[in-house]
């Protein structure tokens, strides 16, 4: 008997909300212009997001002063209740609350590393716009600094068997995984940008 014991989940789906096209189309303008006139966070992108913009360091709950970004937490909101009751955690899914919410532009040539979202539960991107050649979404194995002599997987391992594993994301779609969960987003091979919406959700 193989039992498969402490699995890493990620959710992906689509947004399935009423008017997402207009929506999505709405957060494209919205991000666009707080990337032109967000002059705090073109500061704070230029030495810790080169070559892109994010307003991760300046405007970041994009939920509270926009109606546009309030009716896309409505719409996350209900995939994250679904993702916390296939975790099977003990709480009641609605104590979780969007804590954070920001915009990446991610044009070509520039990447994103390795990183965590220290504190929060659970954390996603919602897609906006994902040209061809675009970036994944890469995860890596949480116990991979356990491993030691564990040898290499085989190139086409299963999934639930790799050290890493990248999602290709498309527009319209949203992902979440828990905020423990070391991810990165390679270089943007697109000519054209890649444009997201990044959040955290927190226990209250």
């Amino acid at each position: 008997m193989i039992k498969t014991l402490f699995p890493t989940f990620v959710y992906y789906a689509p947004l399935k909300s009423n008017g997402l096209v207009q929506l999505n189309k709405e957060i494209k303008v919205e991000a666009k212009k707080f990337s032109e006139i967000d002059e705090e966070g073109q500061v704070w992108s230029a030495k810790n997001y080169k070559g892109g913009y994010t307003s991760y360091g300046s405007i970041a709950q994009l939920h509270q002063v926009s109606t546009t970004f309030e009716l896309l937490e409505k719409d996350i909101n209900k995939h994250v209740r679904k993702f916390v009751k296939h975790l099977e955690m003990d709480i009641d899914p609605r104590e979780l609350k969007m804590s954070s919410c920001w915009i990446n532009i991610m044009p070509s040539d520039v990447h994103h590393s390795m990183h965590i979202h220290p504190l929060s539960v659970i954390s996603g991107t919602y897609y906006v716009q994902t040209p061809k050649n675009s970036s994944a979404i890469k995860f890596e194995d949480p116990r991979l600094d356990a491993f030691m002599a564990s040898p290499p997987r085989k190139h086409d391992a299963k999934d639930h068997n790799q050290r890493f594993y990248s999602l290709q994301p498309q527009a319209g779609n949203v992902v979440l995984f828990e905020s423990w969960l070391r991810h990165e987003v390679p270089r943007n091979d697109s000519n054209d940008e890649r444009i997201s919406i990044s959040f955290n959700y927190d226990w209250v």
